[in-house]
């Protein structure tokens, strides 16, 4: 084994667990699902069946990860928050064959108790606040809040807001990258 493992947490046979990934107590880590090298998967968290986590996920306690999401290198989830899967769940109607997919792309943070609607995917270094409730498809570098959740701002990379100037320009105050506002989207310089 190539990674640690809680004696309290169940592991399924079939899934794959990367280098130094770190397995917490209470967790279970269902078969098919891939997880990256470096991550950390907190206590009480579910990673259902083809789950896909890159590289340096971050899944801190009590996380719900079902099956549909896939979360690339460097995402960050924050305590409680939760994916759906189906878009109209009903306890009596077998909907296994409709699950929809999710995709948290590179560096993308998501706050505790945050709820992401499935189907919509969240945008590279995007930030999601806590609490809220993620409805549509969110843009690289957005800051989003509230519930529904709406865009108030921008975030760089090490996540700061962002205040462009009137040429559309803003440097992040820790890395001093720079960044370029340009109809209606973000891109780092």
């Amino acid at each position: 084994m190539d990674y640690f493992a809680h004696e309290t947490a169940v592991i399924d046979e079939g899934c794959e667990i990367g280098t130094g990934t770190k397995i917490w107590h209470f967790s279970h880590i269902m078969p098919k699902c891939i997880i990256g090298q470096g991550c950390n998967i907190g206590q009480n968290v579910v990673v259902s069946p083809e789950v896909k986590l890159g590289n340096n996920v971050k899944v801190q306690n009590n996380v719900s990860l079902y099956t549909g999401v896939e979360c690339e290198d460097d995402v960050f989830l924050g305590p409680s928050m939760v994916f759906t899967n189906i878009t109209n769940p009903r306890s009596a109607v077998i909907r296994r064959d409709q699950y929809d997919k999710t995709v948290v792309r590179k560096g993308a943070s998501i706050g505790a108790n945050a709820t992401i609607v499935c189907g919509h995917d969240i945008g590279e270094f995007a930030f999601i606040g806590a609490g809220a409730v993620v409805t549509k498809a969110v843009k690289p570098y957005a800051l989003v809040v509230g519930n529904p959740a709406r865009q108030i701002g921008w975030m760089s990379e090490y996540g700061h807001r962002l205040e462009f100037d009137a040429e559309g320009n803003a440097v992040c105050p820790e890395s001093e990258d720079v960044y370029k506002l340009e109809n209606g989207s973000v891109k780092k310089l």
